[in-house]
């Protein structure tokens, strides 16, 4: 039964939209995951997708799976671009990962229009602009 799984709790771990660089005709984004913690991150699996409303039709993007392996502690690594027609739908990203034997796995979730420059913040780690789900206690 699931009452009697343990609940593993994930601190230090970001997902991070980040704005890689910027002309006067475009933006370029792409998506992060930000170890902050002291322990490396062994076998890491992030899900992404979106959906929503886009024109008054419900709209769903492809499950885009990754599989990244090993993550460094107090590092960061890209998961994949992210286009901006896909900002104003919720984009959620599923990671899973092992910690000394112990699974963990989280859901985080952008909603419609949340990334946007207003909301821009430095991103730990990475050094860049964007937009933070997560991170420390």
């Amino acid at each position: 039964m699931k009452k009697d799984l343990p609940e593993n709790i994930v601190e230090d771990i970001s997902i991070a939209v980040v704005l890689e660089r910027e002309s006067p005709s475009e933006k370029v984004w792409n998506v992060y995951l930000v170890n902050e913690k002291q322990d490396p991150l062994a076998n890491v699996l992030i899900s992404s997708k979106g959906y929503g409303q886009k024109d008054g039709r419900d709209v769903k993007t492809t499950v885009l799976r990754h599989f990244i392996g090993d993550v460094a502690a107090m590092s960061t690594v890209k998961v994949e671009a992210i286009d901006t027609q896909v900002f104003g739908l919720t984009n959620e990203y599923w990671l899973s990962y092992y910690i000394d034997n112990t699974i963990y796995d989280k859901k985080y979730i952008f909603l419609p229009e949340s990334i946007v420059d207003e909301h821009l913040m430095k991103i730990p780690l990475v050094n860049k602009p964007g937009i933070l789900i997560g991170g420390t206690r």
